[in-house]
Protein backbone atom coordinates (compact mmCIF):
# COMPACT_ATOMS: atom_id res chain seq x y z
CA UNK A 1 0.00 0.00 0.00
CA UNK A 2 1.17 3.67 -0.72
CA UNK A 3 2.55 5.38 2.04
CA UNK A 4 1.86 9.02 0.38
CA UNK A 5 -1.10 9.63 -2.54
CA UNK A 6 -1.46 13.05 -4.29
CA UNK A 7 -4.10 14.38 -6.15
CA UNK A 8 -3.12 16.68 -9.16
CA UNK A 9 -6.13 18.29 -9.76
CA UNK A 10 -7.93 18.55 -6.22
CA UNK A 11 -6.83 22.23 -5.22
CA UNK A 12 -5.20 21.12 -2.38
CA UNK A 13 -1.33 22.43 -2.15
CA UNK A 14 1.01 19.29 -2.27
CA UNK A 15 2.99 19.65 0.35
CA UNK A 16 -0.60 19.09 2.68
CA UNK A 17 -1.80 16.00 0.60
CA UNK A 18 2.22 14.64 2.22
CA UNK A 19 1.39 15.55 5.38
CA UNK A 20 -2.60 14.60 5.47
CA UNK A 21 -1.14 10.86 3.83
CA UNK A 22 1.50 10.62 6.59
CA UNK A 23 -1.04 11.54 8.99
CA UNK A 24 -3.68 8.72 7.49
CA UNK A 25 -1.04 5.72 7.52
CA UNK A 26 0.11 6.57 10.82
CA UNK A 27 -3.65 7.18 12.35
CA UNK A 28 -4.52 3.80 10.93
CA UNK A 29 -1.65 1.56 11.96
CA UNK A 30 0.39 1.31 8.56
CA UNK A 31 3.20 3.46 10.15
CA UNK A 32 4.33 2.51 12.92
CA UNK A 33 6.72 4.29 15.94
CA UNK A 34 10.45 4.14 14.71
CA UNK A 35 9.53 3.00 10.93
CA UNK A 36 11.00 4.99 8.06
CA UNK A 37 9.16 7.30 5.74
CA UNK A 38 10.10 7.16 2.04
CA UNK A 39 13.30 9.21 1.15
CA UNK A 40 12.66 12.89 0.02
CA UNK A 41 13.90 11.93 -3.61
CA UNK A 42 11.72 8.94 -4.29
CA UNK A 43 9.02 11.03 -3.39
CA UNK A 44 10.02 13.67 -5.72
CA UNK A 45 10.52 10.99 -8.62
CA UNK A 46 7.13 8.95 -7.47
CA UNK A 47 5.12 12.25 -8.08
CA UNK A 48 7.23 15.15 -10.24
CA UNK A 49 7.07 17.08 -7.06
CA UNK A 50 10.09 19.44 -6.40
CA UNK A 51 12.28 18.75 -3.76
CA UNK A 52 11.14 22.19 -1.78
CA UNK A 53 7.21 20.88 -1.20
CA UNK A 54 8.56 17.88 -0.19
CA UNK A 55 11.11 19.33 2.31
CA UNK A 56 8.11 21.87 3.40
CA UNK A 57 5.82 18.70 4.15
CA UNK A 58 8.11 16.74 6.58
CA UNK A 59 9.75 19.82 8.19
CA UNK A 60 6.13 20.74 9.50
CA UNK A 61 5.69 16.99 10.27
CA UNK A 62 8.93 17.26 12.19
CA UNK A 63 7.63 20.98 13.96
CA UNK A 64 4.96 18.98 15.48
CA UNK A 65 7.04 16.51 16.83
CA UNK A 66 5.34 13.69 14.95
CA UNK A 67 8.65 12.78 12.63
CA UNK A 68 12.65 12.88 13.27
CA UNK A 69 15.01 12.96 11.21
CA UNK A 70 18.19 11.15 10.98
CA UNK A 71 21.60 12.97 9.47
CA UNK A 72 22.49 10.79 6.32
CA UNK A 73 19.32 7.96 7.33
CA UNK A 74 16.46 9.91 6.56
CA UNK A 75 13.36 10.23 8.25
CA UNK A 76 10.88 8.47 11.09
CA UNK A 77 8.12 8.17 13.16
CA UNK A 78 8.42 9.98 16.35
CA UNK A 79 4.62 9.76 17.41
CA UNK A 80 1.55 8.67 16.64
CA UNK A 81 -0.65 11.49 17.91
CA UNK A 82 -1.29 13.14 14.70
CA UNK A 83 -3.83 15.51 16.87
CA UNK A 84 -1.28 17.66 17.54
CA UNK A 85 -1.55 20.68 15.49
CA UNK A 86 0.52 23.13 17.64
CA UNK A 87 4.09 21.83 19.12
CA UNK A 88 5.41 24.95 21.06
CA UNK A 89 8.76 25.78 22.49
CA UNK A 90 8.64 27.74 25.93
CA UNK A 91 11.57 29.72 27.52
CA UNK A 92 10.80 31.41 30.41
CA UNK A 93 13.52 33.17 32.75
CA UNK A 94 12.79 30.98 36.07
CA UNK A 95 10.32 29.36 37.41
CA UNK A 96 8.65 31.49 40.69
CA UNK A 97 4.92 31.15 41.54
CA UNK A 98 3.35 34.10 39.53
CA UNK A 99 5.45 32.16 36.83
CA UNK A 100 3.56 29.51 37.37
CA UNK A 101 0.60 30.96 37.11
CA UNK A 102 1.52 32.39 33.61
CA UNK A 103 2.62 28.54 32.53
CA UNK A 104 -0.55 27.28 33.77
CA UNK A 105 -2.97 29.77 31.92
CA UNK A 106 -1.15 29.18 29.03
CA UNK A 107 -1.46 25.56 28.88
CA UNK A 108 -5.01 25.73 30.25
CA UNK A 109 -5.86 28.37 26.93
CA UNK A 110 -3.89 26.83 24.13
CA UNK A 111 -6.65 23.62 24.03
CA UNK A 112 -5.54 19.94 24.05
CA UNK A 113 -4.15 20.11 20.30
CA UNK A 114 -1.12 21.48 21.17
CA UNK A 115 2.05 20.08 23.41
CA UNK A 116 4.36 22.98 25.25
CA UNK A 117 7.66 21.85 25.91
CA UNK A 118 8.69 24.84 28.89
CA UNK A 119 12.85 25.40 29.07
CA UNK A 120 14.62 27.72 31.80
CA UNK A 121 17.54 30.07 30.84
CA UNK A 122 18.23 31.39 34.28
CA UNK A 123 19.50 34.74 33.15
CA UNK A 124 22.04 33.08 31.68
CA UNK A 125 23.17 34.06 28.30
CA UNK A 126 25.32 31.50 27.15
CA UNK A 127 22.25 28.73 28.34
CA UNK A 128 19.66 31.25 26.55
CA UNK A 129 21.70 30.61 23.42
CA UNK A 130 22.46 27.15 23.55
CA UNK A 131 18.32 26.36 24.29
CA UNK A 132 17.09 28.79 21.06
CA UNK A 133 20.07 26.53 18.48
CA UNK A 134 18.83 23.34 20.06
CA UNK A 135 14.97 24.41 19.61
CA UNK A 136 15.45 25.75 16.16
CA UNK A 137 13.08 23.87 13.41
CA UNK A 138 11.60 21.28 15.97
CA UNK A 139 8.56 23.45 17.18
CA UNK A 140 5.78 25.24 15.01
CA UNK A 141 6.10 28.29 17.77
CA UNK A 142 8.79 29.87 19.71
CA UNK A 143 7.46 31.84 22.99
CA UNK A 144 10.29 33.57 24.45
CA UNK A 145 10.86 35.41 27.91
CA UNK A 146 14.05 37.34 26.74
CA UNK A 147 14.25 39.53 29.95
CA UNK A 148 17.18 41.87 29.87
CA UNK A 149 19.48 38.85 28.86
CA UNK A 150 22.58 41.30 26.52
CA UNK A 151 22.17 40.21 22.99
CA UNK A 152 19.17 37.98 23.37
CA UNK A 153 17.30 39.31 20.32
CA UNK A 154 20.15 38.07 18.01
CA UNK A 155 19.71 34.81 19.15
CA UNK A 156 16.52 35.10 18.56
CA UNK A 157 16.54 36.39 15.27
CA UNK A 158 17.97 33.00 14.20
CA UNK A 159 14.65 31.57 14.74
CA UNK A 160 11.98 31.46 12.14
CA UNK A 161 10.68 35.18 12.48
CA UNK A 162 6.63 34.15 11.88
CA UNK A 163 6.72 31.84 14.75
CA UNK A 164 8.44 33.20 17.48
CA UNK A 165 6.51 35.42 20.05
CA UNK A 166 7.61 37.42 22.74
CA UNK A 167 6.62 37.53 26.83
CA UNK A 168 6.80 39.82 29.56
CA UNK A 169 9.59 41.92 28.83
CA UNK A 170 10.34 43.32 25.07
CA UNK A 171 12.47 46.01 24.01
CA UNK A 172 13.71 47.80 21.27
CA UNK A 173 15.59 45.35 19.57
CA UNK A 174 12.23 43.19 19.70
CA UNK A 175 9.88 45.68 18.21
CA UNK A 176 8.72 43.91 14.94
CA UNK A 177 7.92 40.47 16.88
CA UNK A 178 4.46 40.17 18.55
CA UNK A 179 3.98 40.48 22.10
CA UNK A 180 2.78 40.33 25.18
CA UNK A 181 4.61 42.40 27.60
CA UNK A 182 4.40 44.32 31.18
CA UNK A 183 5.53 48.21 30.74
CA UNK A 184 7.26 48.22 34.20
CA UNK A 185 8.20 51.90 33.79
CA UNK A 186 4.31 53.21 33.46
CA UNK A 187 3.34 50.31 35.92
CA UNK A 188 5.32 50.90 38.79
CA UNK A 189 4.16 54.86 38.12
CA UNK A 190 1.27 54.62 38.04
CA UNK A 191 0.60 52.14 40.79
CA UNK A 192 2.74 54.72 43.13
CA UNK A 193 0.53 57.59 41.52
CA UNK A 194 -2.43 55.36 43.00
CA UNK A 195 -1.09 55.22 46.53
CA UNK A 196 -0.12 58.87 46.37
CA UNK A 197 -2.15 59.82 49.44
CA UNK A 198 -1.49 57.38 51.52
CA UNK A 199 2.51 57.61 50.68
CA UNK A 200 2.35 61.15 51.89
CA UNK A 201 2.13 60.04 55.15
CA UNK A 202 5.66 58.60 55.39
CA UNK A 203 9.01 60.37 55.00
CA UNK A 204 10.84 58.78 52.37
CA UNK A 205 10.49 55.86 50.11
CA UNK A 206 13.30 53.42 49.55
CA UNK A 207 13.71 50.57 47.03
CA UNK A 208 15.56 47.66 46.99
CA UNK A 209 16.74 46.81 43.27
CA UNK A 210 19.52 44.66 43.12
CA UNK A 211 19.44 45.23 39.19
CA UNK A 212 20.21 41.69 38.21
CA UNK A 213 17.17 40.06 37.59
CA UNK A 214 14.99 42.87 38.10
CA UNK A 215 13.66 45.03 34.79
CA UNK A 216 15.51 48.40 34.56
CA UNK A 217 12.00 49.93 33.97
CA UNK A 218 10.91 49.51 37.45
CA UNK A 219 13.72 51.57 38.54
CA UNK A 220 13.22 54.48 35.62
CA UNK A 221 9.38 54.71 36.99
CA UNK A 222 10.10 54.90 40.74
CA UNK A 223 13.07 57.55 40.41
CA UNK A 224 10.09 59.38 37.56
CA UNK A 225 7.40 59.11 40.69
CA UNK A 226 9.53 60.24 43.16
CA UNK A 227 10.78 63.30 41.01
CA UNK A 228 7.82 64.33 40.09
CA UNK A 229 5.74 64.20 42.71
CA UNK A 230 8.56 65.62 45.25
CA UNK A 231 9.34 62.79 47.24
CA UNK A 232 12.64 62.05 49.45
CA UNK A 233 14.09 59.01 47.94
CA UNK A 234 16.69 55.92 47.40
CA UNK A 235 17.16 53.32 45.77
CA UNK A 236 19.81 50.57 47.41
CA UNK A 237 20.89 47.56 45.49
CA UNK A 238 20.82 45.12 48.43
CA UNK A 239 19.12 44.50 52.23
CA UNK A 240 21.00 42.84 54.68
CA UNK A 241 22.57 44.97 57.47
CA UNK A 242 20.62 48.00 57.29
CA UNK A 243 17.96 49.41 59.91
CA UNK A 244 14.43 50.15 59.50
CA UNK A 245 13.97 53.49 60.42
CA UNK A 246 10.30 54.18 61.28
CA UNK A 247 8.47 56.58 58.72
CA UNK A 248 10.26 55.10 55.00
CA UNK A 249 8.27 53.26 52.73
CA UNK A 250 9.83 50.33 50.84
CA UNK A 251 9.51 49.22 47.26
CA UNK A 252 10.58 45.68 47.37
CA UNK A 253 10.35 44.11 43.64
CA UNK A 254 12.17 40.79 44.83
CA UNK A 255 10.59 38.54 47.29
CA UNK A 256 13.69 37.22 48.75
CA UNK A 257 14.23 41.12 50.05
CA UNK A 258 10.90 41.14 51.19
CA UNK A 259 11.49 38.25 53.70
CA UNK A 260 14.44 39.99 54.63
CA UNK A 261 12.72 43.18 55.30
CA UNK A 262 10.02 41.14 57.13
CA UNK A 263 12.43 39.17 59.30
CA UNK A 264 14.44 42.57 60.26
CA UNK A 265 10.44 44.04 61.42
CA UNK A 266 10.42 41.75 63.96
CA UNK A 267 13.94 41.95 65.09
CA UNK A 268 13.24 45.70 65.27
CA UNK A 269 9.93 45.30 66.77
CA UNK A 270 8.56 47.23 64.45
CA UNK A 271 5.10 47.06 62.72
CA UNK A 272 4.51 46.80 59.35
CA UNK A 273 1.63 49.88 57.94
CA UNK A 274 2.14 51.41 61.13
CA UNK A 275 6.08 51.96 61.89
CA UNK A 276 7.00 52.14 58.28
CA UNK A 277 5.44 51.29 54.88
CA UNK A 278 6.23 48.24 52.64
CA UNK A 279 5.28 47.79 48.53
CA UNK A 280 6.20 44.60 47.16
CA UNK A 281 5.67 43.67 43.31
CA UNK A 282 4.18 40.74 41.69
CA UNK A 283 0.79 39.16 43.59
CA UNK A 284 0.88 35.81 45.03
CA UNK A 285 -1.54 34.20 47.55
CA UNK A 286 0.84 34.27 50.36
CA UNK A 287 0.99 38.23 50.32
CA UNK A 288 -2.66 38.36 51.35
CA UNK A 289 -1.77 37.12 54.72
CA UNK A 290 1.89 37.55 55.43
CA UNK A 291 2.47 40.14 58.01
CA UNK A 292 -1.49 40.95 57.64
CA UNK A 293 -1.55 41.95 54.43
CA UNK A 294 1.12 43.13 51.48
CA UNK A 295 0.28 45.69 49.00
CA UNK A 296 1.25 44.81 45.88
CA UNK A 297 1.69 46.37 42.20
CA UNK A 298 1.53 43.11 40.00
CA UNK A 299 0.46 42.57 36.38
CA UNK A 300 -2.36 39.64 35.80
CA UNK A 301 -0.13 36.76 35.18
CA UNK A 302 -3.42 34.34 34.18
CA UNK A 303 -4.53 37.30 31.50
CA UNK A 304 -1.49 37.18 29.86
CA UNK A 305 -1.04 33.54 29.29
CA UNK A 306 -4.24 33.62 27.97
CA UNK A 307 -4.05 36.54 25.97
CA UNK A 308 -0.64 34.78 24.66
CA UNK A 309 -2.44 31.54 24.35
CA UNK A 310 -5.65 33.30 21.98
CA UNK A 311 -3.14 35.44 19.46
CA UNK A 312 -1.48 31.85 18.64
CA UNK A 313 -3.91 29.92 18.18
CA UNK A 314 -5.65 32.80 16.04
CA UNK A 315 -2.52 33.45 14.54
CA UNK A 316 -2.63 37.06 15.36
CA UNK A 317 0.18 39.03 15.29
CA UNK A 318 -0.03 42.04 17.88
CA UNK A 319 2.10 43.80 20.80
CA UNK A 320 -0.42 43.60 23.47
CA UNK A 321 0.83 45.53 27.16
CA UNK A 322 -0.69 43.73 30.02
CA UNK A 323 -2.68 45.77 32.22
CA UNK A 324 -1.09 46.29 35.97
CA UNK A 325 -2.77 47.15 39.13
CA UNK A 326 -1.77 48.13 42.78
CA UNK A 327 -3.41 46.26 44.98
CA UNK A 328 -4.04 48.03 48.57
CA UNK A 329 -3.41 45.90 52.00
CA UNK A 330 -2.32 46.49 55.50
CA UNK A 331 1.34 47.28 54.51
CA UNK A 332 0.78 50.59 53.21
Amino acid sequence: MKLIAIETNSGVPKYKQIITSIERTIENGILKKDEKLPSINKVCMEFSLSRDTVLLAYDELKKRGIIYAILGKGYYVKSTQIAIQQKIFLLFDELNIFKEDLYNSILHNIGKNAQVDIFFHHFNSTVFEKLINDAYGNYTKYIIMPTSLPNAGDFIKTLPVNEVYILDQTNEQLKNYPAVYQNFTKDIYEGLLKGITRLKKYNKLIMIFPGFREPLGMKIGFEKFCTDQQFDFEIMTEFKKQELKKGDVYVIPNDRDLVQVIEKSKTQGFQIGKDFGVISYNETPLKKIVANGITTISTNFEAMGKIMAQMILKGKKEQIENKSSIIFRNSL
